[in-house]
């Protein structure tokens, strides 16, 4: 029996990311899964819940993610995360910026799809100019940028920069050894503080967002990594992943994917235009978004209060789609997805969105607090 080719195992990759993607839209909107809440939450009030669902997520898809990679079901070294050019400023800079945008435009990738679904107007105003800033970032005037001036910054690091390989070459033992070390050290850690919060372990809420997004991003591993892998491609003869933009296996991630629907959309009629794994989560979120918001009564339509909550907005989007570009990824794109993968980058970037969106909220509660 001749095996599946690319172009009968692409629905089946594109329609397993719509499906997942769908499940978080719905469970976030439900459980309030928001980054920038989070770390609102955290700066204004002390309050760690939805910080605890987040990282909650992170331990999650960290935990799956090494038994997948331990079980030989998918090889995370072929994603985009633990590769070689460790490019340090673009990590430090772009997940900065990431973190301002999101807090000036009321929420990161994810959660301004799930505004969407919810009936936000202003997020669709934040979704298009993010889409095009991430595009002009890939592509574009500020991707010379990118390329000329913040990626000349990078070490190469020859094993990879993911933390198996690193600790592998200088320390001994093999990096299957030190995925399974790490992912129990560092998960149980991120496990035991989550569950330490008597008010988190009694919010059924805060565990079904955390535990559905880390699932759901171990589920986008095996959908791209091990149902959309051909060993050999037929027209290529090189190994391939089907149905990705960037060519290597994917999981969620809400930047580039933004830029991706909107190209897609703006050139229909061009037959090499796809629905890949991203176009297809994009859209799977703002689906199971408003397919909650509609069953339970909670879409409502939302416009900006005045002008300057309209800039905040747009440019909020505009550093979300140029930093989280320079980044590689967004809050679930790094900081989760990423992360799962033990990548030294990732964890820069989750660091640096939360220092930037905590330093943007101490800003505006200073000029709040000034002008009153």
């Amino acid at each position: 029996m001749n095996d599946p080719t690319p172009a009968q195992l692409a629905p089946l990759v594109t329609a397993g990311a719509f499906v997942l993607a769908f499940i978080f839209g719905a469970v976030g909107n439900k459980t309030r899964f928001c980054t920038m809440g989070a770390v609102s939450d955290w700066v204004n009030m002390g309050d760690l819940g939805r910080m605890r669902m987040w990282l909650l997520a992170v331990a999650v898809a960290l935990l799956g993610s090494s038994a997948l990679q331990l079980a030989g079901l998918v090889d995370l070294s072929k994603s985009i995360y633990p590769g070689p050019n460790f490019t340090w400023l673009s990590y430090i800079l772009g997940g900065f910026l990431f973190g301002v945008g999101m807090t000036l435009g009321s929420g990161c990738g994810s959660k301004t799809l799930i505004r969407i679904g919810a009936g936000s107007l202003k997020s669709v105003i934040v979704y298009v100019f993010l889409g095009i800033a991430a595009y002009m970032t890939l592509r574009g005037l500020l991707g010379a940028f990118r390329v000329g001036v913040l990626e000349k910054a990078s070490l190469t690091l020859a094993p990879g920069q993911d933390l198996p390989s690193l600790l592998s070459t200088g320390l001994g033992l093999s990096k299957a050894a030190w995925t399974a070390i790490l992912a129990a050290a560092v998960g149980g850690a991120m496990l035991a503080f989550v569950y330490a919060s008597r008010e988190f372990r009694s919010s059924f809420d805060y565990t079904l967002g955390g535990v559905v997004t880390g699932l759901v991003v171990v589920g986008g591993w095996y959908v791209s990594g091990h149902i959309g892998h051909v060993a050999e491609d037929p027209n290529t003869l090189q190994e391939a992943f089907v149905a990705t933009n960037s060519g290597r296996m994917e999981s969620f991630s809400f930047v580039s994917p933004m830029a991706y629907t909107l190209d897609y959309l703006m050139l229909w009629t061009d037959k090499s235009k796809i629905i890949t794994y991203g176009i297809a989560s994009a859209a799977g979120v703002i689906a199971g978004s408003a397919a909650y918001a509609l069953a339970t009564g909670t879409f409502r339509w939302e416009g900006f209060r005045d002008a300057e909550d309209t800039a905040n907005h747009i440019v909020g989007g505009i550093l979300m789609g140029f930093g989280g570009i320079c980044a590689l990824g967004c809050t679930i794109g790094q900081a989760i997805s990423g992360f799962s993968t033990l990548a030294l980058g990732s964890i820069i970037t989750f660091v640096f969105i939360v220092v930037g969106s905590a330093a943007t909220m101490k800003a505006q509660y200073w000029r709040m607090a000034r002008e009153g």
